[in-house]
Formats: structure tokens, C-alpha cells, sequence
């Protein structure tokens, strides 16, 4: 009944779900922020999440939704003011979209040239201005009127990450941007509509708070000069850097790691304060960026941390607020503008993402890194209240509760399951699983639903109150991750897929206490499990989807469930069986990534996961025992991209699809025909991960993959109603009740150890048996084995052979042998590196040497002398040499020839030279040479080796670059030609001593046979080559230098042996027949002939009967017994003078050895000291390359510092002529403005002295009134503002100045408005005049406003004036640095040329010095030549004995030099006299007139003209003084009569005074008794009248003066125009 229900129900859908009229709705969507959250107002917060903006609403928690169109939202703005959300999408070529709340409706649409992304986004305080940032590849900063649509201006700044942006809140003109390594503000100029960024870095303190004391790389000011090595530069012209690079160049020494800021907030002060991850606290201001590190007031407290890193700062008064990672905020107090006081403020349970005030300051949002939002209220009793409570994570799955129309569940990654309202998404309660979840699935059978985790488990929790879930059950499958849970449509079994590829199937009915019956194995990649259970039938089909990557093909396999399971349906182990659940096995041809079974089970749909379509696939009906391949009878395409999923709706009618594209379609299960899709994700969150259709089908819930967002869609014809009644959460469940510390197993491996043990117990016997007969094979084989150990080494067998296991025998083999290729091939890889180093090193520095390096040892004495190793010149060298000298030949015959013309010579010895020039030219070279320079002016001793240095060049000629390179090349040779003379040489004395060794061995050989003979047993002195003398040896490896042994291979082993086998033959063949050898050995002692030598060892042989007795012996034996010893007389003799003849030779081979070695070692000590000579020659001369290398980079670094400098000089140029443009286009717009602003003000003013003239009709009494009208302004109300809310918000009211604008021209209207009111109109006026009057006065009053609007944009484009020309200013400062910075390089640059740094060599003793400092500096020295001092102390020489000649003859005039001085003192006595005399003379006064006097030729003709001048000067002055005592007199006169006259009249008055006051005392009397106080109010009233009157009068007066002036005026204007007056009017 109920099933039927659910059809009849789902057919009433899809009836009016038709195609054409069927559309989703958004109900709601539940989302966490993942960026900042904003205020739209002081009740509403809003948050970008997925496609959507959503707005809550603080007080009432009500949430609204604001769809984007083109995908995901990226970056979000709010503006306060104006009621706007401004959000990027997210899309190739984003768009920025302004929306108004809370009507939600588009303001407008901003495109820009953007390519990929919005990072920021942000609105001015004030104004009509939205600046935004974007990202790779453009790094744009742009300033936006969001009002008109248009792009103010823009910057890009390549390769910085922004961070953070944000506008001064006291000044739309300043913009902060911070990235992790800079802070930067910029200013926005605005003149007239043109608006311009200009940018200014912060400069930041070292990581320590030290503040950083950049150098100027440009233009260094301290650098030291060096007066012996030419000018320091800066380190770029020393890099040779010329471009950009050269201005921000460091070496790597001097480069410091800054502060790195993390956020900054501004102060009504217009100051910054900016957080770093360093944890310091920085102050920066903002008119001179001024960088303050705040320090700590009091000593750091233990609940307090020594050093915040901010992650968020929020300006209050006294100081801000700020969070770091450890979930507190705390308040640091800035007292003096350089120390704060830190305290705790408020405890979040989270870390602190971000803080906000509201736009009131009454409340503080505080979000967390999770997304939970805080709202802090201030006042008397201070709250924090949750407004959104975040889930740990993103929604991993979602499912329906059934019935599914009032609640669903969540899970995600962490284990956090929450059971939801449906209608709201208000959170009913929290339970918390303490493990990674993966999936969830909801019984539709009963309230219960399923988890499953990673680590295999599933989770069964009793969810009949949603206020209280809990587990109930907890089922361990295996310990490979769960990844599919799905109930079957009936709820019968719960099938759990994990990721080896099993599904097992569990009893979903709580009553079984969800036990757990069997399972089936699947490919391990399962994608995609679905069931087919309809009411009535008692089985549950099974479609189970795998891939099967290798063959780019799915496997689907269909298995049958029945509702009651028989015995024997499951095997011991647990598996169920194939042919009980039949199972069938089945392939696509395209890859699939989902697949459902229709409802018939006869239709399988499946989404192409490789093409864009969606198959059906007609199920056989015949079963097949092999695989079967489907084939697809029906295609539709997708039109999704990417793979996705496939859904069958409750009833079976609609087939829902989702993508990674996000959008979900539903589709007639028959046409699969799309009739109702909604795009509730998008591509850029990778689409949708998962969806689920409640059982009425009326509710579809969508999850995004990566965007956090969880869509809830209805259809648009249901009626929602709202539940009235929610539970809370219930933070009683938040944690589990604690598992059972003992170790669980697995379901799948404890079927497993029921079926082993049920094994052991089946086949126990049989087991023992088969144990038993191991071991007696194992007892036989080691007594095989203790026999073979006694048997002899030939019928001993290895022990490898008793191993009976014979495959484990060769994976041991196999294995060994890969462990010894592995360690083989590493070794020769290691070799092969040594060898391929070795041979580097061989080429390096021994192949390439043309001449190889070896030394020589002397015989005796411990004297080494080394060759100079070299290499062959390249061709390229070679050519450069041949060049030089041609060219240094061409230099000096030109300078012959030239020396030839200048010289007058006669044709006869012209001819003469001519017939001499064959004779030079052979000549050239001794000539050259006669014609060099000295050696101490060459700076080199290369002349002693023979080299020609007549092509240098002297070394104070080398001024050019072009000379040194030449200068260079040349020492360079002569060093070539020293090193090679002397290894000529050298190979002179190594063949002398390879001879002298060669002679040694000669004489060893006799001096060996001389010490064998004589039997001296001395040893014989053999000379031998060392290494060092011949290193070519070192390159060969002798046997005994191996101390490892040799490793031979089998076939050097079999050589071996064969070669052994060859040699003994051999032997044994030679001595078979040794009859002649003994029978020589036994004749003539082994010899043929007996030599001289042999004398020593010559033995007469005793007669044999000297072995008898002297009386035994007979006549005969005794007369061979004299003959015997005179033989031996003889022999001795003999030997004696051999011996002796031996002893002399030997003596005098010695000695000959002894000489010869002796000669050698004095040659070589000579060659050693020619060594050193060569040496120091080398040095010498390489010394004078190393001075004109020095001077040529000092070249290069002179002239890239002048490039430099001329490069950075035309850009300050191009930047003057960009600052001069600018300052010609200000002014010229500025005088368009002011000529526009003039016509304005007169037109002001014409309206203003036409206004009589438009009414001359009416009578002047009413003009004049209507005239006081015309000049009276309605009074504006200024907007006060509350005290309690100026003290609370720092910042002020800051209303938008466009706004602002319109708001006060609104009132100003509105208060026309009632200015033109009738009942403000003059009585008798007529009605039409009166409109006349109001509208002229409107237009008065609306030009007035002009004018105020036109004079305030004048000042501003005054100041941007002002600024263009200081700026150009600044660009002229220092074009002129950089042109004295050039002056002052070009006299180092003649500096360095002219003054040469020279080599000289000096003799020892020659120059003395006491103090060593004198040495280095020669400021007064002065080169020149030795032979100029000689002569001058021959000179000296010279005078000295003059002198002494003339101190003899000044001796006999000594006596006259007493006279002499007499008089010489009386000449200076009146020489004094007459100096006082003159400076008498000199000091004596004399005067202008006594000048004139004498320097005026008609001096008396001047004195009578100014005497005649005076005389009338003195007339004149006289009659004008008479004239003025005249006057005066008369003046006194008449004043003395007036005084007369004054004081009658006096009199008179003080007369009628007395009458007066006795008249008023009586009337005062009289008042008194009648007590009139009437009388004194009337006249009281009649006096103000009167004054009234009379201040009336005097007011129409000086209206009227005015219009007289203006009248005036304007006839004084008029009458101007008449004349040719050139004035401007």
C-alpha cells in the first residue's frame, strides 16, 4: 500500500514534471566561509560559498541566497553606505557584479581586461569607488566608479601576491596594499575626471624590529678614495650591470631579511597599523611613512605571550584588536605612539581567522579557521553569540532520513555526523565518531543509518530522535577502507563495498542486530554499487560497477539476493556462493564510470566515462557462464563533460545525472531526454560530488566535490512550509560512549580462523601423519649429512644439495645472484666515475701540455729543479700574436717614415737612406734592440733571456684599451719565449743527466764484477729516475703496488691452468737429456775456457797422499809435495797482483763516477739559479698583465658606470618630458576649468543684477520684497549625531561623498520646496509672477550650487597642479645629480688614464727610507732619468768647491763687514722714518668735497650754482611758513569766538536744566500719587516702534546703497565696452 502510494505519488510528479514545465528551485544552501566574512549592515553578515552569496541575518538567524550565474564566487566587498555586495566570479575573463540589498537585485556589471581571477576586492568608506586586485598573469590594481560602469586608472605591479587592500577610512584618496614582504600606499590624484595611482613603499625594519639602514646604490655618498688603485665605484658598475637591475642590485652579502606583515588596519589619524608573522607591532604614517616598531610596556605575564604574530588586526580607540593562532583576542593598548599594553580580551575555542566590527561598533565578528562566526555585543553586559556553528570539514556524504521531509544527515572526513532540519537547514544535534569516515548511508526500512570509516569499520546509529543520535552497533568487516554504502529500496540489506574489491551484505534490520552474512568478491576497483528491490518481491537484484584500466572496458557484475537466505548459502569462510546468489558477469566496450538497473532488471544505464553519453544496455535473457560483452542499443549525449554519476529516482521514472561540470539534470527514464536541471555547482569546485532524492521525489539535495556547499532544490509547484518548532543541538552526544580496549578482528578474518580451526579439527590426523613422516625425513637427511661431513674432499657433496625444499633452493640462488649484479653494477658504476674523473684530470693537466712537467734531482746534494709545464698555443692565440706584431711593425715604420719627412734632409742622403734600406732592413732587429728600453724603465729582466721586447710599448704610452689588450698580448708572449728558453735548458740537462746515468751503469757493471772477485761485499751506488723526474710512470700500476688480490675470471682461471701445464712440460722436456752438462761440469769445472779474472778462484789440488802422515810419505810423493807448494807460491802471487790491479780500477771507475756526478750537480745548481732568474721574470711580467687587466676592468667598470648613468639619465629625461606634459595638460585643463568656473560666476551674478529688470512690470514696494525673498536660503538641519555612537565609532559618519552631494542638493531642493510654498507669498502678488519668481529663484539657487561644486574642484585640480609641478621638480634635482654625478665620473675616468701605474726595477741599496709609510706614497715624485741626478751632484760637486774658494777670500774682507752693517742700520732706521711719513700722509682725512674739489675741473662755477639754488629754496620756505602762522591765527580766532558762543548756550541749557528737573520732580510726584503705570508702557511700545521703524529704514538704506554700487558697476562696465579698451572683461 505504501509502495503504491510512492508510485502514485511519483507518477502526480511526473505528470506535472513534464518537460517544458518542470524547473528546481533554491531552497536554501548550507555553506561555511572560507574567506572573510562581511558586514552588509549592522544586522546582516554575508559570505561567499560555492555559487552562492549568503546573507544571515544576526538577530533572527534567517538566511538569504544570491546565485551567481557564470560559476563559482570568488572574491566578495560589501558597501555599508550604499546597501551593496560586489563579488567576482570565477571564470576566463571574471566579471565583477554589484548587487542592491536586500532587494538582491544587479546595480551593475563591471568588465574589465582581466584574464583569469579577482583576488580583491574592496569599496571606498566614501565615494562611488571600488578598487580591485587580480592575479597571474596581470598583478592589476584598478580603480573603479562602480556608478558609471568605468575603469578610473589602473596599475600593474608583475609577480606581487597582495594580501590584503583596503581604503583609508578618513581619506577615499589613500589605498594600503600589504603582500608578505612589502607594505604599499597609494594615492589616488584626482584632477577634474582624470584619476592617477601613485605608489610609495614602505620601508620595512629588520626581522628583529632594528630599523634598516638602506644604502643608496645609485649614488653612494661614503665612498672611500683610493689614490694608488683609481676611483671605488659602486658595486653594480664593479658587476658590469648597465639596465634596470643596476638600481636594485645587493651582492648577497649585504642582502637582509626584512619583517613580513601579515595584516594592517587603518586609525582616524590616517595612520597604519601593520602585524607581522615576526610577531612585532608596527606603526606607520601615513603622510611620511614613517616606520615605529611598538614595543612592550610591562614584562611579558604567564598567561599573556612575550610576541603576538597576528593573523587579524581591527581598529579600536586607544589601540586594536588582534588574534593569533591560539584562539584568544587580545587588546593591545598603544599608549605613547612607541610602547602597548597587551591583555586578553576574549577566548575563542578555535584559532581566530579574522575580526570586523560593525558598521555601528557595537558589535564584533570574530570568525575561526573553521568557519564558525562569533558576534560580540559590547555594553553593559558584554554577550558572544554563535551566529554559524561550522562542521569539521566539507561534507563528505549526505542522505535523506526517512521519509526524508524533515531531516537528512551529513558526514564528514572526520567523523562529525549531524542530523539537519530539512526545511531550514538548522543543525538538530552533533555526534562525533572519533575516526575518518568515508560514506553514510540511511535505512528506508528504519531509522537507523549506516557509517563507514577508513579503517574498514561500520557504524550503525539510532537516529528515532533526531535530537539524540547514537550508536548502536559497531560491525568490523575488514581493515581495508569502506568506500560504498547502499540499502536496497526495501531496506533489507545494507551492501558495504571496500576498497579490495569486497561487497559484503549485512541484514539491515535493527531486529537481526544487523548481522552480518557473507560476502562476494569484486575487481578492486569498484566505482559504483546499486540495487532493484520493488514491494512484492521477495529478492533484491545487484548491479555491482568495476573498471578494468588495462583493457579501457567496465565489468559489471548482477548477483540476486533472496529475501530469506537458505543454509548453506554462504561458505566457512564467509563467501558467498556464485551459483546460490547467481551471479553474472558482465563488459562494456567504453569505460564506464556509473551504472544503474532499471526497475525491470532488463535495462542497465551507464555514463561514459571516457565520451560524452549515456548508453543503455539491454541485459540477455539467456545466462551465460563466461563473460558477456554489452553492447549499447541506445545513445544520448550527456552534454556534461568529465565523468560522473547516475541516480534512479524512488518510483523509477527519473534518471538523475551528475558531472564535474555541476550541473544536475534529470531525465525521463524511457526518452532520457533532460526535463528539469539546475547548475547548482560548477566546474571550478569540480562539480558535484554526490546528490540524493527523497522518497516523494519533491526534495533533491546536492553536495559539491570541493566547494563546501550543500544545494537543497525543490520543485517550484510544492508549497514549503516553515517548522515552527526546532530542537536544539544536543552537546550531550558530542563524543562516543569508550570502546573496548581489546583488540577487535575483522569479520572477514575471523570467518577465516573459524574455517582453518574447523579444517585442523577435520584433518588432525591426516596433519600428524604428514608430521610425523617430515620428521623422519628430516632425522635421515641429517645422517646424510654427518656422514658426508666424514667421507674425503673429492665424494664430499655440498650442502646445498641435501636441501630437499628445491624451490626455495633456487630463489635463494636467484636472489644472491641479483644482490651480487646489484653490488657489481654499483661498483662498476663507482669505477666507471673514477675512471671518467681520472681521465678528465689526465686530459687536463696532461694531455693538453705540450710540454709535460717533470723535475730534475742533483746526484749529492738535495737540489730539485722543475721545468715550466705549458701548452700549445691555439690558433686563435697564435693569430692574435701575428696580428699585434704586424701591427706593432706598421706603428714603427710609420713612425720611421714620419721621423724622415719632419726631418730636412738633403736629396743626396735621401738617396743615401734609400740605398741603406736593405742594409736596416736586415739589420731591424739588432737595431730594434739597440733602441729598446732600459731594464728598470721595462720593469723586467726578459732582456737576459734573449727576448726581443722592441715591439712594447713603453709603459708611460699605455693610455688606450686598445694598446693594453695589444701591450698584454705581447708579455704574454715574452713569458712564453722565457719559459720555453729555459726548458730548452732544462731538456739539455735532462739528456746530460740521462747520459751521466747511462755511464754510471756502464762502470757499475765492471765496479759489480770487481766486488764479486775481490768478495768486498760492498754495495754499488746505482743513480735511478725518481718519480717526480719521470711521471709518466705514475700513469703505470705495477703488480706490487696492488696489495688486494687479484680477482680472476673463469676463462683467466682456465688460462691459467693451461699455461701452468705448458710451462712444467717444457721444463721436464729440457732437462731429459743433461749428459753433456755434467760431463763438463765434471771435466772443466762448467767452463770451456779459464779467463784471467777467474785467478782469484783458481785452486791447486792437494795430492792424495797429503791425507797420510809427513813419515809415511815416499821420495817421490815428497818431491810432488814441493812441487805442489811452489805451485801455490806461484798461484798466490798471482793472485796478489791481480787483486791489487782490481782494487785500482775500482778506485778509479769511483772516482770517474764521482766527478762526472759532481760536474752534473754544479750544472744544475746553475740551471737552478737560472730557475729562479726565469721565475722572477715571470712574475715580473705577469705582475705588469695583472696592472693592465686591473686598469682594463677598471675600464669597464668606468665606462658601465657611464652607461649606466646615461641610461638612468634619459629615462629621468623621458620621465621630465612625461612630468612636463603632464604639467602643460593640468594647466591647460585647469584653465578650461577656470574659464568654465568664470562663466559660472557671472552668470551667478547677471541672474542676480537682472532680477529687477524681470520684474520691472511689478510695483517697486513688491520688488523690493520679492528682491529680500530672492536673497533669503532655507536653513539647513545638520544630522546630529548621537553621543553614545560618536563615542563608540572611531572613524566617525562617514557617508558616501557622492552621496553626500545629492543629500544635501535633495534637501536644499526640499526646502525650496517649502519656501515656494503660497502661503510665503506677498500679499497682492499675482500668482503667475509668484511661479515666475520660485522658478527664477530655483535656478538661482541650483547655479549657486554649481558654483560651490566648480570651486571645489578647482582647488583640487589647483593641488594636482601643484603636485605635477613639484614632481617635475624632483625629476630636474636629479637630472642635475646625475649630471654632476657624470662630471665628476668623466675627471676620474682622465684621472685613471693619465695617471699609469708603472713596474721599475731598482737595485738593492739604492733607495733609502727611514720610514716604510713614505714608500707608498709619492705625491711629490717626480720619474726621471738616472743619469739627470749623477749630473746633478757633479754640479753640486762643483759649486761646493766654488764656495769654499769664496768663504777664503770673504776671510780677508771680514774687517769691512762691521762698516757695511753700520750703514746698512742707518738705511733701515730712515727707511723707517720715511714709511711712518707715508703713512701719515696716507692716514690723513680727506673728504667728498675736498674729492670733488680736486677731481672738478669748474669747481667755484658748481659752489655758486648750489649756493643760488638755496637761496631759493630758503624764499620759498619762508613765505610758505608766514602763510601757515596766517592761517593759524585766523583758525584761533574763529575757534575763540565759537568757544563763546558754546559756553552762552551752556549756560542757558544749565538754566532751563534747573526748570527742568523741578518740572520732573514734581511730575514724579504727581505719578507717584495717581500710580499711572499705563501711561509708561504706551510710551514704552511708541519707543520700540520707533526704533523698529528706524532699523527698517536703515536696513532698505543699505540694500539700496548696494544696488546703487552694483548699478554703478554695471554702468562702469558698460561704458568699458565702448572704448578699445585691450582689458579682459
Amino acid at each position: 500500500m505504501a509502495q503504491g502510494r510512492e508510485r502514485e505519488d511519483a507518477s502526480y510528479s511526473a505528470h506535472y514534471a513534464s518537460p517544458g514545465s518542470a524547473s528546481l528551485s533554491v531552497r536554501w544552501v548550507q555553506g561555511f566561509p572560507k574567506q572573510n566574512v562581511h558586514f552588509v549592515n549592522d544586522n546582516t553578515i554575508c559570505y561567499p560559498s560555492g555559487n552562492y552569496v549568503i546573507f544571515i541575518n544576526i538577530e533572527t538567524k534567517q538566511k538569504t541566497v544570491l546565485q551567481c550565474t557564470n560559476g563559482i564566487v570568488g572574491v566578495v566587498a560589501t558597501n555599508v553606505p550604499y546597501d551593496l555586495v560586489a563579488f567576482s566570479d570565477r571564470r576566463l575573463k571574471p566579471l565583477i557584479h554589484i548587487y542592491n540589498f536586500p532587494a538582491l537585485t544587479r546595480r551593475t556589471k563591471l568588465k574589465g581586461n582581466v584574464l583569469l581571477d579577482y583576488t580583491l576586492l574592496s569599496f571606498s568608506y566614501c565615494g562611488t569607488y571600488l578598487a580591485s586586485y587580480s592575479s597571474l598573469p596581470e598583478f592589476e590594481l584598478a580603480l573603479w566608479n562602480w556608478e558609471s560602469n568605468v575603469i578610473l586608472c589602473k596599475q600593474s605591479q608583475p609577480g606581487v601576491d597582495v594580501s590584503q587592500m583596503s581604503f583609508n577610512p578618513m581619506n577615499w584618496h589613500q589605498l594600503c596594499l600589504t603582500s608578505p614582504n612589502t607594505v604599499t600606499v597609494w594615492t589616488i590624484e584626482r584632477s577634474d575626471q582624470e584619476h592617477y595611482f601613485k605608489a610609495k613603499s614602505v620601508k620595512l625594519p629588520l626581522e628583529d624590529g632594528s630599523p634598516f639602514k638602506e644604502t643608496d646604490v645609485l649614488f653612494p655618498e661614503s665612498l672611500p678614495k683610493d689614490p694608488i688603485y683609481g676611483p671605488v665605484l659602486p658595486l653594480s658598475a664593479i658587476a658590469g650591470l648597465e639596465g634596470k637591475e643596476a638600481g636594485s642590485f645587493r651582492p648577497k652579502d649585504d642582502l637582509y631579511t626584512l619583517l613580513h606583515p601579515t595584516m594592517h588596519c587603518w586609525t582616524p589619524t590616517s595612520d597604519l597599523y601593520v602585524g607581522s608573522e615576526e610577531g612585532h607591532l608596527l606603526m606607520i604614517s601615513a603622510e611620511n611613512l614613517k616606520v615605529t616598531v611598538l614595543q612592550k610596556a610591562e614584562k611579558p605575564q604567564l598567561d599573556v605571550p612575550h610576541l603576538i604574530s597576528p593573523v587579524t588586526l581591527v581598529y579600536k580607540k586607544d589601540g586594536v584588536l588582534a588574534s593569533g593562532i591560539d584562539g584568544f583576542v587580545y587588546s593591545l593598548i598603544v599608549k605613547d605612539s612607541s610602547s602597548y599594553k597587551t591583555e586578553n580580551f576574549l577566548e575563542v575555542e578555535s584559532p581566530v581567522q579574522h575580526l570586523m566590527f560593525s558598521p555601528s561598533y557595537n558589535m564584533l565578528l570574530i570568525q575561526t579557521d573553521k568557519g564558525s562566526v562569533y558576534i560580540y555585543t559590547f555594553g553593559e553586559q558584554p554577550n558572544l553569540d554563535k551566529v554559524l556553528d561550522a562542521c569539521d570539514g566539507k561534507f563528505q556524504a549526505i542522505d535523506f532520513i526517512t521519509p526524508g521531509t524533515e531531516h537528512f544527515m551529513t558526514l564528514t572526513r572526520s567523523g562529525e555526523v549531524c542530523v539537519w532540519w530539512l526545511e531550514d537547514c538548522t543543525c538538530a544535534s552533533k555526534i562525533y565518531l572519533n575516526t575518518t569516515a568515508t560514506t553514510l548511508a540511511c535505512s528506508p526500512s528504519s531509522l537507523s543509518a549506516a557509517v563507514g570509516t577508513v579503517d574498514g569499520c561500520v557504524h550503525f546509529l539510532n537516529v528515532c530522535r533526531a535530537e539524540s543520535p547514537r550508536v548502536v552497533h559497531k560491525a568490523f568487516l575488514s581493515q581495508a577502507p569502506v568506500l560504498h554504502l547502499t540499502y536496497d529500496q526495501q531496506g533489507m540489506y545494507l551492501l558495504v563495498g571496500t576498497s579490495e574489491g569486497n561487497i559484503f551484505v549485512i541484514d539491515a534490520k535493527p531486529t537481526s542486530v544487523f548481522q552480518i552474512l557473507g560476502f562476494t568478491g569484486m575487481s578492486k576497483d569498484l566505482l559504483q554499487i546499486s540495487t532493484v528491490s520493488l514491494l512484492g518481491d521477495n529478492i533484491v537484484k545487484v548491479i555491482a560497477l568495476s573498471s578494468l584500466p588495462e583493457a579501457e572496458r567496465s565489468r559489471l557484475a548482477i548477483f540476486t539476493l533472496p529475501k530469506i537466505l537458505p543454509e548453506g548459502f554462504v561458505d566457512e569462510r564467509g563467501r558467498l556462493r556464485d551459483e546460490l546468489i547467481d551471479k553474472q558477469l558482465y563488459e562494456t566496450e567504453h569505460a564506464l564510470s556509473s551504472a544503474v538497473l532499471d526497475f525491470q532488471s532488463n535495462q542497465i544505464y551507464g555514463f561514459c566515462n571516457q565520451v560524452p553519453y549515456i548508453c543503455s544496455y539491454g541485459l540477455p535473457e539467456n545466462e551465460y557462464n563466461s563473460i558477456c560483452i554489452l553492447k549499447p542499443y541506445q545513445k544520448v549525449q550527456s552534454k556534461h563533460y568529465g565523468p560522473g554519476m547516475l541516480h534512479l529516482s524512488s518510483h523509477g521514472l527519473w534518471l538523475v545525472t551528475i558531472a564535474k561540470c555541476g550541473i544536475l539534470c534529470i531525465r525521463d527514464v524511457y526518452t532520457l531526454e533532460t526535463f528539469a536541471r539546475s547548475r547548482s555547482h560548477s566546474h571550478q569546485g569540480h562539480g558535484i560530488q554526490s546528490t540524493r532524492i527523497s522518497a516523494d521525489g519533491q526534495s533533491i539535495l546536492v553536495n559539491g566535490r570541493d566547494d563546501g556547499t550543500l544545494v537543497f532544490l525543490k520543485w517550484k509547484y510544492v508549497q514549503c512550509t516553515m517548522h515552527q518548532n526546532k530542537l536544539s543541538i544536543d552537546s550531550s552526544q558530542e563524543e562516543l560512549v569508550g570502546t573496548d580496549n581489546k583488540k577487535e578482528i575483522p569479520w572477514i578474518q575471523q570467518k577465516s580462523q573459524e574455517a582453518i580451526e574447523k579444517e585442523v579439527r577435520l584433518f588432525s590426523r591426516k596433519r600428524k601423519a604428514i608430521k610425523s613422516g617430515i620428521k623422519a625425513l628430516a632425522k635421515t637427511v641429517m645422517d646424510m649429512m654427518e656422514e658426508n661431513e666424514k667421507v674425503d674432499d673429492i665424494a664430499k657433496l655440498d650442502r646445498q644439495e641435501f636441501c630437499l625444499d628445491l624451490e626455495e633452493l633456487e630463489r635463494l640462488h636467484d636472489q644472491s645472484g641479483e644482490e651480487v649484479a646489484k653490488i657489481r653494477k654499483d661498483v662498476e658504476m663507482h669505477n666507471l666515475a673514477k675512471r671518467y674523473l681520472a681521465n678528465l684530470i689526465k686530459e687536463e693537466c696532461w694531455n693538453s701540455m705540450a710540454v709535460k712537467g717533470r723535475a730534475l734531482k742533483c746526484f749529492h746534494i738535495p737540489y730539485v729543479v722543475e721545468n715550466f709545464p705549458m701548452k700549445a698555443r691555439t690558433a686563435e692565440e697564435l693569430k692574435e700574436l701575428n696580428r699585434v706584431m704586424q701591427q706593432k711593425k706598421i706603428e714603427a715604420e710609420c713612425l720611421k717614415l714620419r721621423k724622415e719627412i719632419i726631418e730636412d734632409q738633403s736629396a743626396v742622403t735621401m738617396v743615401k737612406n734609400h740605398h741603406e734600406e736593405e742594409d736596416e732592413e736586415e739589420d731591424e732587429e739588432k737595431t730594434v734592440i739597440d733602441t729598446s728600453l732600459p731594464n728598470y724603465l721595462l720593469g723586467s729582466l726578459s732582456t737576459d733571456f734573449g727576448v726581443d721586447t722592441s715591439l712594447l710599448s713603453s709603459q708611460l704610452e699605455l693610455h688606450s684599451r686598445e694598446e693594453k689588450i695589444n701591450q698584454i698580448v705581447l708579455l704574454k708572449d715574452i713569458i712564453y719565449k722565457v719559459k720555453t728558453a729555459f726548458n730548452n735548458d732544462f731538456d739539455a740537462a735532462y739528456q746530460q743527466k740521462e747520459f751521466e746515468i747511462s755511464r754510471v751503469k756502464e762502470r757499475n757493471v765492471r765496479i759489480k764484477e770487481i766486488i764479486s772477485d775481490l768478495d768486498l761485499g760492498e754495495q754499488v751506488w746505482q743513480p735511478e729516475f725518481e718519480d717526480c723526474e719521470k711521471p709518466e710512470r705514475t700513469f703505470v700500476v705495477e703488480n706490487s703496488e696492488i696489495k688486494a688480490p687479484r680477482h680472476f675470471n673463469a676463462w683467466q682461471r682456465a688460462k691459467a691452468e693451461i699455461t701452468a701445464v705448458h710451462n712444467i712440460q717444457r721444463w721436464l722436456q729440457a732437462r731429459g737429456s743433461d749428459a753433456r752438462r755434467r760431463g763438463l761440469m765434471d771435466m772443466m769445472g762448467g767452463v770451456l775456457e779459464v779467463k784471467k779474472e777467474d785467478i782469484l778462484r783458481m785452486v791447486i789440488p792437494q795430492p792424495a797422499f797429503m791425507a797420510k802422515p809427513d813419515a809415511l810419505w815416499t821420495e817421490e810423493e815428497r818431491k810432488q809435495f814441493r812441487d805442489y807448494e811452489k805451485k801455490v807460491k806461484e798461484l798466490n802471487e798471482e793472485r796478489d797482483k791481480h787483486r791489487k790491479s782490481l782494487e785500482a780500477e775500482l778506485k778509479k771507475l769511483q772516482n770517474f763516477i764521482q766527478e762526472s756526478t759532481q760536474n752534473f750537480d754544479d750544472y744544475l745548481k746553475r740551471l737552478f739559479e737560472r730557475r729562479v732568474k726565469a721565475e722572477m721574470v715571470v712574475n715580473q711580467e705577469e705582475l705588469k698583465i695583472n696592472n693592465l687587466v686591473f686598469s682594463l676592468l677598471l675600464d669597464e667598470e668606468l665606462n658601465s658606470r657611464e652607461m649606466f648613468l646615461n641610461n638612468y639619465l634619459m629615462k629621468k629625461q623621458e620621465e621630465k618630458s612625461q612630468t612636463s606634459e603632464a604639467i602643460r595638460k593640468s594647466r591647460e585643463d585647469l584653465d578650461m576649468y577656470k574659464e568654465n568656473y568664470d562663466n559660472l560666476l557671472a552668470e551667478d551674478k547677471v541672474l542676480d543684477r537682472s532680477f529687477k529688470k524681470e520684474f520691472s512690470e511689478v510695483p517697486s514696494q513688491q520688488v523690493d520684497i520679492l528682491y529680500k525673498l530672492f536673497k533669503r536660503r532655507p536653513r539647513m538641519q545638520k544630522q546630529k549625531i548621537q553621543s553614545d555612537m560618536a563615542g563608540i565609532v572611531p572613524f566617525g559618519e562617514q557617508p558616501g561623498a557622492g552621496k553626500l552631494h545629492k543629500d544635501i542638493f535633495a534637501q536644499l531642493m526640499k526646502a525650496m520646496d517649502e519656501l515656494d510654498n503660497i502661503n510665503n507669498m506677498p500679499e497682492g502678488l499675482d500668482p503667475s509672477v509668484w511661479d515666475h519668481f520660485c522658478a527664477t529663484r530655483r535656478a538661482k539657487m541650483e547655479n549657486e550650487y554649481k558654483v560651490k561644486q566648480k570651486a571645489m574642484g578647482l582647488l583640487e585640480m589647483t593641488a594636482f597642479l601643484r603636485k605635477r609641478i613639484e614632481d617635475d621638480e624632483k625629476v630636474q634635482q636629479d637630472i642635475e645629480k646625475v649630471f654632476h654625478e657624470l662630471i665628476l665620473l668623466q675627471e676620474d675616468k682622465v684621472k685613471h688614464q693619465l695617471n699609469l701605474t708603472i713596474q721599475i726595477l731598482l737595485k738593492q741599496g739604492q733607495v733609502e727610507l727611514e720610514n716604510f709609510q713614505q714608500i707608498l706614497q709619492y705625491p711629490d715624485a717626480i720619474l726621471i732619468n738616472k743619469t739627470i741626478i749623477e749630473d746633478l751632484n757633479a754640479v753640486i760637486r762643483t759649486q761646493g768647491q766654488k764656495k769654499v774658494a769664496s768663504m777664503m777670500e770673504s776671510k780677508d774682507v771680514h774687517k769691512g763687514i762691521y762698516q757695511i752693517e753700520w750703514e746698512h742700520k742707518k738705511m733701515e732706521m730712515e727707511m723707517e722714518d720715511l714709511n711712518q711719513k707715508a703713512w701719515d700722509i696716507q692716514m690723513l682725512f680727506f673728504s667728498r668735497e675736498r674729492q670733488k674739489y680736486l677731481n672738478e675741473p669748474n669747481y667755484e662755477s658748481l659752489i655758486a650754482l648750489q649756493i643760488a639754488i638755496m637761496e631759493q629754496t630758503i624764499n620759498f620756505l619762508d613765505k610758505t611758513h608766514k602763510k601757515n602762522v596766517n592761517n593759524c591765527k585766523k583758525l584761533l580766532k574763529k575757534l575763540g569766538k565759537f568757544s563763546n558762543q558754546k559756553d552762552t548756550a551752556n549756560y542757558s541749557l544749565s538754566c532751563n536744566l534747573r526748570e527742568e528737573l523741578v518740572a520732573v520732580s514734581e511730575r514724579q510726584d504727581i505719578c507717584n500719587a495717581m500710580g499711572s503705570m499705563l501711561t509708561c508702557e504706551k510710551i514704552a511700545k511708541e519707543r520700540y516702534e520707533n526704533t523698529m521703524q528706524q532699523r527698517k529704514l536703515t536696513n532698505i538704506s543699505k540694500e539700496q546703497a548696494e544696488q546703487i554700487s552694483v548699478l554703478q558697476a554695471e554702468v562702469e562696465r558698460l561704458r568699458m565696452k565702448t572704448f578699445p579698451a585691450l582689458v579682459k572683461m
